[in-house]
């Protein structure tokens, strides 16, 4: 059987290119209007652009590609390079040791560091304390109130350093022996009552308890003096004659040195020896390294006249006696 032929409603193939007319010969003058379908042929879509334009569009379907277009980049950085290279423009000079040099002396000319003294200091301050022995019970410790002589002599002054943030004081015996009361007064100015709550005569160590604390209490913190050795830098924080809390830095002068004192009836032994000025006042401070951690607690020093007063010599207790005295293990 034959069957009957399908074709589309459209005048076109589907997917068929449009038919394009086909121009035999130009229009004449004798038919210069002559606006006949045959007469009006298109361009081609898929003709290739002539002239400038047609080569533009060209370079860009070359560079279409990744590769092409990286390689031309390539090509464009080494052709730019080498123009500044040969025509004087601006060129990277490596750093040498010397700039960077300049750079830190520049630097450090504009904002100093602080001095190793300075970064210990500011390590320990907050748990040194000023401390009074009050052989009255009527002195209430009040320093804006004009002393007589007595009264004065009366006081014992020193200094102690925080080594428990509960309120634990290490002082030296010394300052507190024989008073009635004991006043402290911590860093930010806060004071209060103290109690003797250890004795370590054989070290000339007192161990105090603060009846209130500041806020933020910072305990200082020890190091062992095994590896302490003569020259090492240290500094000593206290209140000499009450002035303070003042800083002095010197040196450990020596190890294992023995003390005995004027009259002769007692001597302390295994003593650090240094020559950071320290004077009546100075007494139960902290020694200090410079990474800030106490090795000691001041003790004495040495004036083979009568004053009272420092001549390079002072001694203090290694802080291994020191922390026994509060009942913490040695190092």
């Amino acid at each position: 059987m034959k069957r009957t032929a399908l074709y589309s409603k459209s005048p076109r193939g589907r997917g068929a290119a449009a038919p394009r007319p086909v121009v035999t010969s130009p229009p004449t003058a004798q038919n210069p209007t002559d606006d006949s379908p045959r007469w009006r042929a298109e361009p081609q879509a898929d003709a290739p652009a002539r002239g400038t334009a047609g080569r533009w569009v060209r370079v860009a379907q070359i560079l279409q590609d990744p590769k092409i277009a990286w390689g031309a980049a390539c090509v464009l950085l080494g052709l730019w390079a080498g123009w500044a290279a040969f025509s004087g423009g601006p060129r990277l000079r490596a750093l040498t040791q010397q700039d960077i040099d300049e750079a830190v002396r520049q630097s450090l000319e504009k904002e100093p560091l602080p001095s190793a003294y300075a970064k210990a200091a500011q390590a320990i301050a907050p748990s040194v304390v000023r401390v009074q022995g009050l052989m009255n019970e009527n002195d209430t410790g009040d320093d804006s109130a004009e002393l007589d002589e007595k009264k004065a002599m009366e006081r014992s002054l020193g200094t102690g350093v925080v080594i428990v943030d509960n309120g634990t004081i290490l002082t030296n015996l010394h300052v507190v022996w024989g008073a009635k009361r004991i006043r402290v007064r911590f860093h930010n100015g806060h004071e209060s009552e103290a109690v003797v709550v250890g004795l370590q005569p054989e070290n000339d160590l007192a161990v105090l308890k603060a009846a209130s604390l500041p806020d933020d209490l910072q305990a200082a913190t020890m190091r062992s003096t095994a590896d302490l050795a003569p020259g090492d830098q240290v500094i000593a924080v206290g209140h000499p004659f009450g002035i303070g809390p003042s800083v002095s830095a010197g040196v450990v002068s020596g190890l294992q040195r023995e003390f005995r004192d004027r009259e002769g009836n007692k001597t302390l032994s295994k003593l650090i020896q240094f020559d950071a000025a320290a004077n009546p006042g100075n007494s139960g401070g902290p020694l200090v390294t410079m990474d800030g951690h106490v090795v000691g607690i001041v003790t004495a020093i040495f004036n083979p006249t009568a004053q009272r007063t420092f001549v390079g010599i002072g001694f203090a207790v290694p802080i291994e006696s020191a922390a026994t005295a509060v009942g913490i293990p040695p190092f």
